[in-house]
């Protein structure tokens, strides 16, 4: 999302990146998840990755209004579903994740890939609880609890989810190596927590490396049962600072990796940051093959 917000002239070199723009201007976040679907996504991730009444209380916005921007963003989605089956009535099972990013993405300091950061768990609940409620409230099929590099904020999120009974999610994580967290946490310690979370339909990575995901899964896959999901990014840098990508990226695609994932047991693929619907077509095309 952000990568074509970007492409299509928006400057995201602000503390609610994406979120931004459900201020600014909402319709292309409708026309950015439109041409998505049309390119063969499946699932559509809601653009309230770093949208937070916290954040948007230092842009000056009250909790109302931001639950009413966080509600906007699975509308906006919901809205380009709709339209693209109007068109396409053949296009069935598409789905709207309701993207629950990790407090390190509030922070806004690249934190969601260290995981250096702790609040009590009370707190941790609190800061996640209205934006899952707005998001199941404004009809997401499922929650994407996503980039998430610490455990402890895992346990907080497993245990608002709980209040949510119907609502499920998957979970996926940023990683300091093929077995660990961010934040140091045992891959078999999290799939433990998850394993014993029905809620929890789908677990597994987004925004690492193309060329890490391959060993990342086969651990995954060799802990739990549960469907795997992954979604790199494109391999470059980020630099938390300037808000900006950087280096090249790893020379693989998606499409090369493909096989290779599924046979890892991943069920949901698709791309994070720089990545575009160009890929998301290519895996789209190779699927149906």
């Amino acid at each position: 999302m952000a990568t074509e917000l970007e492409a299509r002239g928006c400057d995201l070199t602000d503390a609610l990146w994406s979120a931004k723009v459900l201020i600014e201007n909402p319709e292309l976040i409708y026309q950015v998840h439109y041409d998505y679907f049309n390119a063969g996504a499946q699932v559509a991730i809601t653009a309230s990755y770093q949208a937070t009444p916290q954040g948007f209380a230092k842009q000056g916005l009250d909790e109302p209004k931001s639950l009413a921007l966080i509600a906007r963003s699975v509308e906006l989605a919901s809205r380009a579903r709709a339209d693209y089956q109007a068109a396409n009535p053949q296009a069935v099972n598409l789905l709207i994740a309701g993207s629950v990013g990790p407090y390190g993405a509030y922070l806004a300091d690249g934190s969601e890939y260290r995981g250096d950061y702790s609040l009590p768990q009370p707190a941790m609940m609190d800061f996640h609880r209205p934006r899952i409620r707005a998001l199941v409230e404004a009809g997401a099929d499922i929650l994407a609890c996503e980039t998430l590099p610490s455990f402890a904020e895992i346990q907080a999120l497993v245990a608002v989810l709980a209040e949510f009974p119907d609502t499920p999610a998957w979970f996926s994580f940023t990683l300091r190596d093929s077995e660990h967290l961010s934040d140091g946490t045992s891959l078999s310690e999290v799939v433990a927590l998850l394993d014993n979370c029905p809620q929890a339909v789908a677990l597994g990575l987004n925004c690492i490396a193309l060329d890490q995901v391959t060993a990342a899964l086969q651990a995954l896959s060799a802990l739990t049962s549960k469907p795997l999901v992954v979604y790199p990014n494109s391999g470059e840098q980020y630099d938390a600072t300037s808000k900006t990508w950087h280096s090249d990226a790893s020379g693989c695609t998606l499409t090369d990796n493909l096989s290779a994932w599924q046979a890892a047991g991943a069920k949901l693929i698709g791309g994070c940051c720089r990545t575009t619907p160009a890929d998301i077509s290519a895996i789209a095309k190779r699927h149906s093959r």
